[in-house]
């Protein structure tokens, strides 16, 4: 029933062009929805799958499971793009209860006066203290105007009986320089109770030239006492945005690598803390997993995880592109975007999707092929067949939309991806590629492809991951106007940003060998 009211949908689009306002001008103009040319869209100001709020950008969240409120609260810097000068990154906060859906709780705690410690603000972290019912968040004071002797960053700390007033504490500033380390990086607290009933906060930081995560313990959240370095960065290495978590019998650390060459998101593991702080020792490399513990793409930073007890979710920004060019650099903030933490039997972990995200969609139905190469593509969206170089095009996507389908090639090295901002006169279309990279791993490229397409997008690509033993690939993307995730086999989770994606058609396609597709739905908000 579905797939015929959706091919009814489409006959009557086909028949009545739709009056629509142009997506590069405010004129009225009349298009044909029907059609499979390239259209101009851009993004809607907010989004909600992954939030984007009315003005800005979301930077550095800073995801706390409310044991009052029993929520997710998620506080992050508010990006306003421009920021007035010296002065910007207030802490802003949502609440949600399925990481899918999110309510504004606005701003939280302002950046501080041109002249004081917090004139900015970097990410930090939020707790709970059940023995004084206060909210405490630590965060990052980066300061604009230095006088000599100054330091560029501090701790700093807000309290909160409610979660809605907070109170700057003006007489805690945390130092690095009064414990060996570095003055001007000195950031990103994260606190957390470890077994030994006691808070532990860790602090991203640099000793005589090297990263360091140094360690603090308290047994009030007031008074700390140093504990030395948690764990070194490994080689030139800078580990920001750190989260450390027990999860079942395993300890991790969570970490953004800001080296421009990794510049992803990333993880250890240990059974003890003791464990999981020599993973790195002596720049060891204890990495722990085939793929040096990458979580995503390039496509997602500062990533932080949060726990109900049940589900451990990890929010992080995917990046904006510089002039909206899905070929430039990539940008500081963009949109939140969640994922849901998959543990494995032996502690390694990967990304999936959300649940709450996927029960959003509920009108999933089999599209049509509306073009198709020359040679190789045989059947329809039940049963689709490509051979050799082949592709075959579907209709176009809404501004929210979750694609489902599963891939079987015929041999080990069968190449096959997806393409988006894809028309039949399009010069230029983006597409996600399931390259091979032996007979046994692969890994997603983002390549512009077509007649001037200029290939493979270094900024774009993610971590390479295990051949499935039967070449089967069960594959879930969702899109948020230019937000994209994919999932593939809980073994490889891809995020990205590619403008355009909405309003236009988009394909799957065959590079060499021979692939099946089955089971293709779309589902469209």
């Amino acid at each position: 029933m579905k797939s015929m009211i959706y091919s009814l949908l489409m006959a009557a689009a086909a028949t009545m062009p739709l009056a629509a306002c142009s997506d590069d001008n405010n004129t009225l103009e009349q298009r044909d929805w029907s059609t499979t040319t390239l259209f101009a869209s851009s993004d809607k100001v907010s989004q909600d799958i992954y939030y984007k709020p009315q003005s800005g950008y979301v930077g550095d969240p800073m995801p706390f499971y409310d044991p009052v409120a029993k929520d997710f609260k998620i506080l992050y810097l508010q990006d306003y793009r421009p920021n007035l000068p010296g002065t910007y990154h207030p802490i802003w906060a949502l609440s949600t209860t399925d990481a899918a859906s999110y309510t504004s709780l606005g701003e939280l705690i302002p950046f501080g006066g041109i002249n004081e410690q917090d004139a900015a603000i970097g990410t930090g972290s939020t707790i709970y203290n059940e023995a004084d019912k206060l909210y405490y968040t630590f965060y990052t004071g980066h300061k604009d105007q230095l006088n000599p002797g100054d330091s560029r960053e501090m701790v700093m700390v807000a309290t909160s009986p409610d979660f809605k007033k907070w109170t700057k504490n003006k007489t805690f500033y945390h130092k690095g320089a009064d414990y060996g380390y570095e003055k001007n990086d000195f950031r990103d607290p994260f606190v957390f109770r470890g077994d030994d009933n006691l808070y532990h906060m860790i602090v991203a930081c640099k000793k005589s030239g090297k990263g360091v995560l140094a360690e603090w313990t308290s047994a009030d959240l007031k008074s700390w006492e140093h504990k030395g370095v948690f764990m070194q960065c490994m080689w030139d290495r800078f580990y920001e945005c750190p989260d450390v978590f027990k999860m079942g019998d395993w300890w991790y650390l969570v970490y953004s690598e800001i080296h421009e060459a990794v510049r992803r998101v990333q993880y250890f593991k240990g059974r003890t803390l003791d464990e999981l702080k020599a993973c790195t020792k002596n720049d060891a490399g204890l990495w722990p997993d085939s793929h040096e513990g990458f979580l995503d793409s390039r496509g997602l930073y500062a990533g932080k995880t949060a726990s109900d007890g049940t589900n451990r979710y990890i929010w992080g920004w995917c990046s904006t592109r510089s002039g909206k060019d899905n070929t430039k650099a990539l940008e500081w903030a963009g949109n939140l975007v969640a994922h849901k933490l998959i543990q494995h039997e032996d502690g390694t972990l990967t990304l999936g999707e959300v649940p709450g995200i996927a029960a959003k969609f509920d009108n999933a139905a089999k599209p049509d092929v509306v073009a198709k190469s020359d040679d190789g593509v045989q059947g329809d969206a039940s049963n689709l067949k490509l051979t050799g170089n082949a592709w075959a095009l579907f209709p176009r996507l809404g501004y929210e939309n979750r694609i489902e389908f599963t891939v079987k090639t015929a041999g080990k090295r069968d190449k096959f991806g997806i393409s988006f901002v894809r028309g039949t006169d399009a010069d230029v279309f983006y597409s996600l590629v399931l390259n091979d990279e032996d007979d046994n791993t692969r890994k997603i490229n983002f390549e512009q492809q077509g007649k001037n397409g200029c290939g493979f997008l270094a900024n774009g690509d993610s971590y390479v991951f295990q051949r499935p033993a039967d070449n089967t690939y069960h594959i879930v993307i969702t899109t948020d106007n230019s937000i994209c995730t994919m999932y593939v086999n809980d073994v490889c989770c891809y995020t990205n940003r590619i403008y355009g994606i909405q309003r236009n058609c988009w394909s799957i396609n065959s590079y060499s060998g021979n692939i099946e597709v089955s089971g293709l739905t779309v589902a469209t908000k």
